[in-house]
């Protein structure tokens, strides 16, 4: 496996990309899948570490999934009445797949069955006693096996009532995903208050838009409330999964570095994923961006025969957290600071995001200041920043973002790039790809 990447400096692109399936839409949709009764068929999934966990899962549990051709076609068998009885406890490995964890721990209370959740030793750490103070009130029984309110869980699944819960929404959205999910299984009208601010609300609304199409349609009489009604039911479909726009803010993003220009395919302004909003905020920096009928097009004009400057911008990322990585490597190569905001949140991610960000964007020279809720970042010339062994925490966003700075800062390597795994397996060799020329040389260790 490839321990680590050094990245040569490129000039400008000209490309035009297709990056994997969105992971958010294929997990969201493989569990809709497994909880409908009968067959769905899913196009264009991803095919990653995340999703074969999530789909290995759903396995374990009971329910039928063709794995052979996962990207192509994807075929699920649900319905929990089909479900085996078990006498012995079922493990099952979540990986350090925070929507794996949550959402499941939230349907399997549901289920009847004993459920124990598993993992990598960082997903014990991640946030999840917001959601377990949730599914309390209505009788779920779930019992940590190592430290309070954390991973991993046993979970003695059976029918719940409906009824009128709360949840917090400060420290991640995906608590309130969890919940939503699994309501069609609570046995009546099921009411979800959601707490003061909710995070990352694109990707709620992108769980509401995966239920409609599974036949749930949730209704959202306020902005807090989510009303779920006795009669949902989940029913089996055919789902197409959009490109992964988290994904896709690495090539939005790499003209913006290099100079140049990259069409992301089957991406637009309609998107379910929040994070084409990405491909905004390079618009608000100098970039020229342009949405066609073939997808997402970010240009970087060249001025002098030198890439036109760009320009630091004060943005609230708390909608598209997923993306900061990518504007906080871009904002090295601005000529004025960039202020991130609104993110606490992300320090529970695969990493503490803000904290990691800081520590390597300092390895370039470059002042990072850090706050609790973001940070900000004070570029420098271009030769007077200089290169760096960049850490990658096991974060896949820390190694891919990280690598877009290779290409214009010399003698950057990149550790144990093997984390890319998680969400986007090809990603170096689609980087390679794009720039049109070998993008990285792997490296092993003596």
């Amino acid at each position: 496996m490839t321990d680590r990447r050094i990245l040569p400096c490129s000039g400008p692109v000209d490309a035009v990309v297709t990056v994997p399936g969105s992971k958010s839409l294929t997990n969201r949709a493989l569990l809709a899948a497994a909880l409908a009764g009968g067959t769905s068929v899913l196009t264009g999934a991803l095919d990653a570490e995340d999703t074969r966990i999530m789909a290995g899962a759903l396995r374990e549990i009971g329910f039928k999934t063709d794995l052979s051709d996962f990207s192509r076609r994807l075929a699920v068998v649900g319905g929990t009445a089909s479900l085996p009885a078990r006498a012995e406890p079922v493990r099952l490995y979540v990986g350090n797949s925070g929507i794996t964890a949550r959402f499941l721990t939230a349907a399997l209370s549901f289920i009847p069955g004993t459920w124990e959740l598993f993992g990598k030793e960082r997903i014990y750490s991640r946030p999840i006693s917001d959601l377990l103070a949730a599914l309390r009130p209505l009788g779920a029984q779930i019992e940590p096996l190592g430290a309070p309110d954390a991973l991993p869980l046993r979970i003695k699944g059976r029918p719940l009532p409906g009824g009128g819960i709360s949840v917090k929404g400060n420290i991640s959205s995906q608590f309130l995903s969890a919940l939503l999910m699994a309501a069609p299984l609570a046995r009546g009208r099921l009411v979800i208050h959601v707490a003061g601010e909710l995070v990352s609300r694109p990707y709620v609304e992108m769980t509401l838009a995966v239920m409609r199409s599974f036949g749930v349609t949730v209704e959202t009489p306020d902005p807090q409330t989510f009303v779920i009604p006795e009669s949902a039911a989940y029913a089996p479909a055919g789902y197409a999964v959009e490109p992964d726009a988290s994904a896709a803010s690495y090539f939005f993003a790499l003209p913006a570095v290099v100079g140049g220009r990259v069409l992301v395919r089957g991406l637009g302004a309609d998107s379910l994923q929040g994070d084409v909003g990405f491909a905004g905020l390079l618009g608000q920096m100098g970039c020229r961006i342009g949405y066609e009928p073939e997808g997402i097009r970010v240009t970087r004009e060249t001025v002098g025969g030198r890439p036109a400057q760009l320009v630091g911008i004060d943005v609230d990322m708390n909608d598209i957290s997923d993306t900061v990585q990518t504007l906080s490597v871009v904002s090295l190569f601005a000529v004025t600071p960039t202020r991130i905001r609104n993110v606490a949140h992300i320090r529970g991610k695969e990493t503490d995001r803000i904290a990691a960000v800081a520590a390597e964007l300092r390895k370039f020279g470059v002042r990072v200041d850090e706050y609790d809720e973001g940070l900000q970042i004070w570029p420098r010339p271009l030769d007077q920043m200089t290169g760096a062994r960049i850490e990658t925490y096991d974060d896949h966003r820390m190694a891919m973002s990280f690598a877009l700075a290779g290409l214009a800062v010399p003698n950057v390597v990149i550790e144990k790039t093997e984390c890319t795994a998680k969400t986007y397996p090809d990603f170096f060799d689609d980087l390679t790809a794009a720039l049109g020329h070998p993008s990285s040389q792997e490296l092993q260790d003596p």
